[in-house]
């Protein structure tokens, strides 16, 4: 048995057809949001592997960042920011 996350467009028909289909056979589909992704364990299709917390605590944190306007829009910006 596998996880997969896929992303789609539950508001389409294609989508709707998808998830209907799959819910046919049987497949368990559960709707993952991006704030609710860092509270459970995230897969990345690239290693492999599931992200461990360090990642997910980095994610979070960067969610927070974004969310309190702690963040930095451009490379330029950043080194001024650091004095260099």
């Amino acid at each position: 048995m596998a996880t997969y996350a896929i992303t789609l467009n539950e508001r389409s028909a294609k989508g709707k057809a998808l998830i209907e289909y799959l819910q046919a056979l049987g497949v368990l589909v559960s709707k993952i949001t991006p704030q609710t992704a860092t509270k459970t364990r995230i897969y990345d299709p690239e290693t492999g592997e599931y992200m461990n917390d360090k990642a997910v605590r980095d994610i979070e944190q960067a969610l927070d960042d974004a969310k309190h306007g702690r963040v930095t829009t451009s490379v330029d910006e950043f080194f001024k920011e650091m004095g260099l």
